[in-house]
């Protein structure tokens, strides 16, 4: 076969096996509100929550499908200046690699935390992550929260930068029960109104709500699907949200 030729097959191969090389289609961040408003109680919810919902087989099997993979991380938040990664950005190969990542949630110790609620900063710090993504198709933020900022930027400041950035961002809502309720905090449906009118990104983001992490597991593994397979139907809750809109997916479950 002549030099020429054989070259010219080598190189056609070679972009074949380019073009049919796996990319990175989603880059899931998960931000976790662990201000003081989230007593221990609460944090252990969230956490094992957020670890069990992942060894699902639903969301195991979202999370692997191929040809293309995803990438995930966690990060912690309170105020301003307190934002801890639980788990740095990683390829989700196999379902060892998800276990691992469970396991490493209930692994890590909790750290001291500011009374404060910096959603503007917890937006901002996200926004670098994934920044660092740009190497995936979809660049997604999961942010779960209890209570309006009330220290640093607003989150509204930020919005503008994650939407021109092309991040999507969905929130889960965390309601006070009525236990929980204090007179200077918002009413059960103005907190999801709150998160949807100053945090949420993109047109098919949506806000999930709760009343008490009791229900979070449930929730973030909706979320997840959700955010994992876009075009998959959900089944309505029968919770209605005092101030409906239909642009918006807003699920409440009772406690």
């Amino acid at each position: 076969m002549p030099r020429v030729l054989i070259l010219s097959t080598i190189m056609m191969l070679s972009l074949a096996q380019t073009g049919n090389a796996a990319s990175c289609r989603q880059a899931l961040l998960l931000a976790l509100d662990v201000s003081l408003s989230v007593d221990p109680r609460d944090f252990a919810l969230q956490r094992q929550g957020l670890s069990l919902a992942l060894r699902t087989p639903a969301v195991r099997e979202a999370m692997l499908r191929g040809p293309d993979y995803m990438e995930l991380a966690v990060f912690e938040w309170s105020g301003a200046f307190d934002q801890k990664m639980l788990v740095d950005w990683t390829v989700i190969d196999s379902p060892a690699t998800l276990h691992q990542i469970a396991l490493k949630l209930l692994s890590e110790g909790q750290e001291a935390r500011s009374g404060r609620t910096a959603l503007g900063a917890a937006l901002t710090h996200a926004r670098d992550l994934l920044l660092d993504r740009s190497h995936c198709e979809t660049l997604t933020l999961d942010v779960s929260g209890d209570g309006v900022n009330n220290s640093g930027d607003a989150p509204e400041t930020v919005k503008g930068d994650l939407e021109r950035l092309g991040i999507g961002v969905n929130a889960l809502v965390i309601e006070a029960t009525l236990d929980q309720q204090f007179e200077d905090e918002p009413s059960v449906g103005q907190l999801a109104d709150y998160f949807y009118e100053n945090v949420i990104v993109g047109p098919s983001a949506f806000v999930e709500v709760i009343i008490g992490f009791d229900a979070y597991e449930e929730a973030i593994e909706r979320k997840l699907l959700r955010e994992l397979v876009p075009s998959m139907v959900l089944v309505p809750s029968p919770f209605s949200h005092p101030n409906p809109n239909p642009h918006r997916y807003l699920a409440v479950t009772a406690q």
